[in-house]
């Protein structure tokens, strides 16, 4: 429901002002963008009839969908956790994503993507701008058995999830204005590059023989090293720095969330070989192997800790499993999948436990959970890749082209992220102060609660 501001939770004036400035040229901007849009000619080519196998074309829009549910699943994930005062503002980071991205995706981010490369290093912004030449005919190089149009779609789902993923580093104390801003630049700045690199026929990475089935160092390295850079930036909390213990708040949203990632990971793995086929088939199976041996292990380490087994533990090595096959899922069988699930679980688990010993403030657990597991799947699958691996192989070669591209990926993710968030604060002040961090950002961003009076 929404509510009036308790007094506590009020403004000054003069952030109002800003606030209503920054709207007004948002607005103005996205109807410049509208009128464009809609009355510049645009060439979207149409397939012949007969291009493609119909149950291609049918798997990748299930498939798209599939990813798409992935959001909403990490709003019940990540809002499940937080404080009952910042619950709304938890799930809106989330989905506000799915409106942000999208418009960039259209406007230039899939040619940032996937545009005629320049130098191996990023795609010319002008050669699907506002999805021009992006149509049902499919491209020689990128899609050749698909639609572009479904191809650049099913893209855009993972690029919509990679900055939410980042949110939950600094849930409950940052302004929701900074976010969006700071979600723009991530993913024109840091995002598409990355995507870029790995996944575009001309890609440096790409050609350097780099293994990323579907996202494993595009989307969940990247979204840990961000976020670590976040929680450096924005600083801890208040009741961080008063030692109080953070526990989930709706562990039903937890499950929730979790049974909806797990499930549309099929979609995000699975749909990554492009078509219906047999390696869509092998990743779905390596998906769930991975995700159910991690869950497990994450209870387990709960027992041997003397702790007793938790729900919110169970879903954590779940998704932990997801994270770490994700990199792999086509590319390696399915005993090493389950070996990397449960190396994964202990890893992550330990990396949680280490940074609990420290001041670091990552309120969710994003970098030891997708960043340290995304690390975890990259190096494993050099490890068992089919073709290539070192244990099915013997030979390193991959494993060394994978660590040293681990090293610069991390680098570049976690500086350019940290100078992003300080830019963006320099634009619009991040964090929210004190007395709203205290009053919750439910109500000091948004006006509402969920708390019933």
């Amino acid at each position: 429901m929404t509510i009036d501001l308790e007094p506590g939770a009020i403004e000054s004036a003069a952030t109002v002002t800003r606030k209503q400035r920054l709207a007004s040229i948002s607005v103005a901007v996205l109807a410049v963008l509208a009128c464009v849009a809609a009355f510049i000619p645009q060439v979207h080519p149409d397939a012949a009839p007969k291009s493609f196998d119909p149950a291609d074309v049918a798997w990748m829009l299930t498939a798209s969908g599939l990813v798409l549910l992935m959001t909403p699943g990490l709003a019940f994930f990540y809002g499940g956790m937080v404080s009952k005062k910042s619950v709304i503002s938890t799930l809106l980071q989330s989905f506000i994503a799915l409106g942000v991205i999208s418009v960039l995706w259209y406007v230039v981010g899939f040619s940032l993507a996937f545009g005629d490369s320049i130098g191996g290093v990023i795609g010319n912004p002008m050669t699907f701008l506002l999805f021009n030449h992006v149509g049902t005919a499919p491209h020689p190089r990128i899609a050749p058995n698909l639609p572009l149009v479904l191809f650049a779609a099913f893209q855009l789902k993972f690029a919509i999830i990679t900055p939410a993923l980042i949110s939950g580093a600094f849930a409950e104390r940052i302004r929701f204005w900074g976010y969006l801003l700071f979600m723009c630049l991530f993913s024109l700045l840091i995002y598409c590059p990355l995507a870029h690199w790995t996944w575009h026929p001309d890609g440096f990475l790409f050609k350097w023989g780099v293994l990323d089935f579907a996202g494993g160092t595009v989307v969940h390295i990247s979204a840990g090293f961000a976020a670590l850079a976040g929680a450096l930036a924005l600083g801890r909390r208040n009741v961080h720095k008063e030692g109080q213990q953070h526990a989930p708040t709706n562990v039903p949203f937890v499950l929730l969330g979790t049974g909806l990632l797990w499930f549309g990971w099929f979609g995000f793995n699975s749909g990554s070989a492009l078509g219906a086929n047999a390696v869509a088939v092998q990743a779905f199976f390596t998906t769930h192997l991975a995700s159910a041996a991690a869950m497990l292990t994450w209870m387990l380490i709960e027992a041997v800790r003397g702790q007793r087994p938790s729900a919110a533990g169970a879903a954590v090595g779940a998704v932990v499993g997801l994270v770490a096959i994700t990199p792999g899922a086509g590319y390696v069988s399915y005993g090493p999948a389950l070996f990397i699930g449960v190396v994964a679980a202990a890893i992550s688990a330990f990396a949680i436990e280490l940074k609990n010993r420290t001041t670091l403030d990552d309120t969710l657990d994003v970098f030891p959970c997708h960043g340290v597991g995304g690390i975890v799947g990259m190096i494993l699958t050099a490890v068992f890749a089919k073709e290539g691996g070192l244990a099915t192989t013997g030979s390193a070669v991959l494993l060394w082209k994978h660590l040293g591209a681990l090293v610069f990926i991390s680098a570049f993710t976690f500086s350019g992220s940290y100078l992003l968030y300080k830019l963006t604060n320099l634009l619009i002040p991040i964090r929210v102060n004190a007395e709203n961090e205290a009053h919750g950002l439910d109500t000091s961003q948004h006006g509402e609660t969920m708390l019933v009076s």
